[in-house]
């Protein structure tokens, strides 16, 4: 019994002596083994350095200035931007070829070249006169020149408005003529009759220039002049002058359909049902003077081909021309494109 109690006692002051040391060493342990119960609070609150010993070797960055090893502290989202870093370094943005600073400015220069040279064709064709009286400002004679803009097309079709010799022909052939041969009986007769004639048939003419060779070529990009072919066949000639009051040529040099005069003629005559006696008014009268001015638009064209040959052999006047490949359509400013009711 005494020596069961030597021995109890012996071993309870061993287990005092070596209390302290278990506890150092219970807590040593703790600190160096994870917590799996938590381990994202774990791996956020540990110093990176120790972390990185269990972790596989991270990348090298490619050329960059930042640390392989993240500051203390920052863990993960560190490593994150990193990475975001190093990829948008390997991506660079592609650069597309510079345009060159000389391009704009040439293609100004050569587009109010053209510009210039335009102007100086229309001055000369607002000059062209046949026996030196009939306006012809609206034909090319050597069928070749630079597209008109819209400015231009307006200047063009406005000066044969205002020309001396449409006022002259609105008096004599507009209501001389109306008044011989009783047409458009509705305006009655005498000085009041004769006035209302006149009026109608110069309003006809200028709706004709303004709407068929200045507001719809603009809109449709055609050219109003007639582009004379000068030579060649007859027969070839012939036909093409025909074919203009329907064929025309658009500011890109291409052949067309002449919407502009077609329609212009139409909507000319649609006009003068505003001014025209009320017998003389109506759908069924507009499409008949919208076609009666189209038809007569090829003979218009014959006269634009053949006038200058005709003037040069009857007064000897010989006058240098240009051959062209293909003729334009003819505008409705001369006389025989305009029919009255």
């Amino acid at each position: 019994m005494k020596k069961f109690s030597l021995a109890r006692l012996f071993g309870a002051a061993v287990v005092l002596v070596a209390a302290p040391f278990s506890a150092s060493l219970t807590a040593q342990t703790q600190l160096t083994q994870p917590n799996l119960a938590q381990p994202t609070l774990f791996i956020a609150s540990r110093p990176v350095r120790a972390a990185s010993l269990a972790l596989p070797e991270a990348p090298k960055p490619h050329e960059s200035g930042l640390a392989a090893v993240p500051p203390e502290g920052q863990g993960a989202a560190f490593l994150f931007a990193q990475s975001s870093s190093s990829s948008s370094q390997q991506a660079p943005p592609a650069a597309g070829p510079a345009p060159s600073p000389a391009a704009a400015p040439a293609a100004a220069s050569a587009k109010q070249q053209e510009q210039n040279e335009s102007e100086k064709e229309l001055k000369q064709e607002e000059q062209q006169r046949l026996l030196g009286v009939v306006p012809n400002f609206s034909v090319v004679l050597n069928g070749q020149a630079v597209p008109l803009n819209g400015k231009q097309k307006w200047n063009l079709a406005l000066h044969g408005v205002v020309d001396p010799f449409y006022f002259v022909w609105s008096f004599v052939y507009g209501g001389g003529e109306s008044e011989l041969t009783g047409s458009n009986s509705g305006y009655g007769w005498g000085a009041a009759g004769y006035f209302k004639r006149v009026g109608a048939n110069y309003a006809d003419n200028a709706n004709g220039a303004i709407i068929g060779n200045a507001l719809l070529p603009q809109l449709l990009h055609q050219d109003p002049r007639y582009f004379r072919m000068g030579t060649g066949p007859v027969k070839s000639r012939i036909w093409n002058a025909a074919l203009s009051t329907v064929v025309c040529r658009g500011d890109n040099g291409k052949k067309q359909f002449n919407t502009s005069n077609v329609l212009g003629n139409y909507i000319s005559g649609a006009i003068s049902n505003a001014y025209y006696p009320a017998d003389q008014r109506g759908i069924g009268q507009t499409l008949e003077t919208g076609t009666e001015v189209t038809l007569f638009g090829a003979l218009g064209g014959q006269m634009y081909e053949f006038a200058p040959d005709i003037i040069r052999i009857v007064f000897h006047r010989h006058q240098k021309t240009t051959p062209v490949a293909s003729p334009a359509a003819p505008d409705a400013l001369l006389p025989t494109a305009t029919a009255s009711h």
